[in-house]
């Protein structure tokens, strides 16, 4: 039976606004329990997610079903 196998990874970049240090130490870690939830609710499984004061990291695997537009509007 044929089928097609594809696994897309992505590196998603975000800052705050006006690159404002917001972003402090002790509000990292439930951020980043909030996106990697954020993400395994739109079936696109987290491997890495960190940042520092103003912009965030995410590593994810896409979804079949979602597009990155979609993945980040969400």
């Amino acid at each position: 039976m044929p089928q097609s196998l594809a696994r897309i990874l992505v590196h998603l970049v975000f800052s705050t606004k006006d690159r404002g240090r917001i972003l402090h130490k002790n509000v990292q870690p439930a951020l980043f329990a909030d996106l990697s939830g954020a993400l395994e609710s739109l079936n696109c499984p987290p491997l890495k997610i960190g940042g520092v004061e103003d912009h965030v990291h995410l590593f994810f695997g896409l979804s079949r079903t979602m597009s990155i537009a979609d993945v980040v509007k969400n």
